[in-house]
């Protein structure tokens, strides 16, 4: 067996596997009484990073517990990750008007 013949199945083994995926940071701004992004697509294993821009309080809190930033003061932020795929909404418990939603895949 020569060289040549063992190369080509090794070289086409290593193109058979992938590189690991990179978790990937999101932001999201609360300012104006609102969060920046009203719908979030994420994957698995990504965070999100929450940011209040207002002088006013405000949370990130999901309808379904699944994460909550607690309250967070002007420049302050928390960073969640997601941990399963869904579709997440969330509002701002201070001021339950405020609402947005991250879909994960």
């Amino acid at each position: 067996m020569s060289f040549r013949h063992i190369l080509p199945g090794a070289f086409a083994l290593a193109l058979s596997f992938t590189a690991p995926a990179f978790a990937a940071d999101h932001a999201v701004d609360i300012q104006g009484m609102k969060f920046s992004v009203p719908a979030l697509e994420v994957a698995v294993g990504d965070t999100v990073t929450f940011t209040n821009r207002d002088g006013a309080p405000h949370t990130a809190t999901a309808k379904d517990g699944s994460f909550d930033t607690g309250r967070l003061a002007k420049d302050q932020s928390a960073t969640i990750t997601i941990s399963k795929a869904g579709t997440f909404d969330y509002f701002c418990a201070v001021h339950p008007s405020m609402k947005a939603g991250i879909t994960a895949q």
